[in-house]
Parts: structure tokens; sequence; C-alpha cells
């Protein structure tokens, strides 16, 4: 029992921070704009990783060939964080965690369209039922009323988890020989040089050096909790465990974003969306069945 909880308290806390994670932009977007939010989270990241690096005395030595491969994704990953925060200011923190939890199903379509990877008729359902779940949840339960520009806050967020996925089949399929811990830290670095000049501005640093007490409080959470710790700890899970295993806590995370937008945003917890978000999630639950 006690090996158990030495092994599950790692994802567990990952997952429940970064559930967290959508409460703490939502509640900090009224400060500074998207850019800015991306930019000082991956610094303060890179930061924290890098004390774990220099602790861990890792090498810093930099291959250019798996350089071309981070850069790669820290491109695709910088895309999909700023499309995910902008898309945060036009809808619900709650919206934004049972979205999120569709990923894998654009993860097996891709995977089927380009790299021609076989799905069984158990998966395909699964595509469906989480489809209708997402168009539930987007709509609020009536079909008829579906105006895409309305919802254009769910409509980034459905792109962001596009992103995620086209990020997490580059990740797969990338060939590198650093370790998470580097590896992360390089992607942190690189998407903070790569979004510098759209966050660095008079404007921007204005609006930092006016930043509230609970602004920065959510902006540290961002960055260190979220960026440093749980992605650490996330990849030590991985290496302790199948990936299958580990995989399997993020079922935990909208749940999290859900009564956390209630508790900490006074969202209103209304039963379409938890249906709606009950849906998709029981829709991937079948689609990860082989």
């Amino acid at each position: 029992m006690t090996n158990k909880i030495s092994l599950y308290w790692k994802p567990l806390f990952a997952v429940f921070v970064w559930g967290l994670s959508f409460i703490a932009t939502k509640s900090v977007l009224p400060e500074i704009n998207p850019e800015v939010i991306v930019f000082i989270r991956q610094i303060l990241g890179a930061s924290f990783l890098l004390v774990v690096a220099l602790k861990q005395k890792r090498s810093f030595k930099i291959n250019l060939k798996d350089h071309k491969w981070v850069f790669l994704l820290a491109l695709i990953a910088c895309a999909h964080l700023w499309i995910q925060v902008t898309g945060l200011q036009w809808t619900s923190a709650s919206n934004t965690g049972w979205i999120i939890g569709i990923t894998p199903v654009f993860m097996t379509i891709l995977a089927l369209l380009f790299f021609k990877e076989k799905i069984i008729r158990t998966q395909l359902f699964g595509i469906i039922i989480s489809f209708i779940g997402l168009v539930l949840l987007v709509s609020k339960g009536d079909f008829t009323s579906l105006d895409l520009i309305n919802n254009r806050g769910d409509v980034l967020i459905i792109s962001s988890s596009l992103t995620w996925s086209i990020y997490s089949l580059a990740s797969k399929k990338a060939t590198l020989n650093y370790s998470p811990v580097m590896t992360t830290l390089y992607l942190f670095i690189i998407v903070a040089i790569v979004i510098s000049p759209f966050a660095v501005n008079q404007e921007n640093i204005k609006a930092i050096l006016n930043l509230s007490f609970n602004g920065w409080l959510a902006i540290l959470f961002l960055g260190i909790l979220c960026s440093g710790v749980a992605y650490t700890l996330w990849a030590q899970s991985l290496t302790e465990m199948s990936a299958s295993r580990v995989g399997a806590f993020l079922y935990i995370e909208p749940f999290v974003t859900f009564f956390g937008s209630w508790l900490l945003l006074n969202e209103k917890l209304t039963l379409i969306t938890l249906v709606s978000g009950l849906i998709i999630i029981g829709g991937v639950v079948l689609l990860n069945r082989k």
C-alpha cells in the first residue's frame, strides 16, 4: 500500500495541478494578455527545471540534430498554448477542462490519417460518442443553436486540443537523446524565445508591473507548479509505471477543473455541462480500450 502511494501521488499531483491551471489562467486573463501568460510561464518553468537539472548534474551538451526536433515541438507547443489561453478569454474554465479531455480522439484520428494506424469498432464508437458529447457541450444542449462565431472560445479550445494531439504524435516520432527533464527545459526556453517578440513590449511590461497579488499567485502557480513541478513529476512517473497506467490519471483532470471553477471562479455548475463532459470522457475511455 505504501509503495503504491509513493508511486501514485506524483501523477495525481500533476493532474490535479493541471486541472487547476485553466482556473489560474482564467483568473489572470483580465490583467495581462495571453502571450504574456505563455511567456512568463515558460520562463518560470525553465528556471525551475534548470535548478532540477543542475541538482541532478545533467549534461547541458546540445545535439543540433536533436534540437531540430525540439525546435519543431516548441513551435507546436507555442501555438497550442497561445490558442488555448486566448480561447479561455471567451469560454469557461469548466468547458475547457472537458474539451481538452477529447485530445485522445484527435490523436487516434490523426494517427489513422497520417500513419495508417488501424482502429477497431470499439474505438470508432468511442470517437462518435466523444464528438456527440462535444457538440452537446458547445451547443449547451440545443443542437439547433450551435453558433461557431458566438462559441469562438470553445472553438479555439477545440483547436488547442488538436494542436496538442499534433504535438503528442510528433513527440512519439521524434528521436531524442535528451532526458525528459532536459528536453522539457530546452522546449520551454525555445517557446519563450519564439513568443518573446509578441510578449515583450511597453504595454505588456506595464501590465506585469501592475499585476495584483492574486495575479502574481496565479502566474507563479502556472509557471512553477504547472510547468515546472508537474512536468517533472509526470516524467518521473512515466519511468516508474507504464504509460497506460500513468495516462489513466488524466481522466481526473476535467473533474478537478469542473469543481475547481465552481469553488474558485463561481462558475455555474450546470447539469448539461456535467452530462456532456461525462459523455466525452466515456467515449475516450471506450476509445482507449483495445
